[in-house]
């Protein structure tokens, strides 16, 4: 399973849809992520450059992707940004295999 981490921002349109009517939107952004196989783990509104942050569990981007297209073309959100995230453990195995890897490859500019 993976762990990705979304930030987007509210359209002009939308962020006046809850000010006239406030509502909370992590129901239905649960269960969009769970229409295309994801969980979402975490939903929250932020300050900053991103009007929010959801954190997903899912078998892969493109079932997250999916998801991010739904919701980005119904012309509520925009600015969607992903990040795939490792667990400290999934980190090391990719560290090991770095390093187990690493004396075969050629860095670019080398002669050899």
């Amino acid at each position: 399973m993976g762990l990705f981490i979304t930030q987007g921002n509210y359209t002009e349109k939308a962020l006046k849809g809850l000010v006239d009517t406030p509502e909370n939107r992590e129901q239905a952004v649960a269960g969009l992520m769970e229409s295309v196989g994801g969980k979402l783990l975490q939903y929250y509104i932020t300050t900053g450059e991103y009007d929010f942050l959801i954190v997903v569990e899912g078998e892969n981007l493109t079932d997250l992707v999916s998801g991010l297209l739904i919701a980005g073309s119904t012309g509520g959100v925009c600015n969607l940004k992903t990040v795939q995230a490792l667990t400290p453990e999934e980190a090391k195995t990719a560290m090991e295999k770095a390093n187990a890897v690493r004396a075969g490859f050629r860095p670019a500019g080398a002669s050899g």
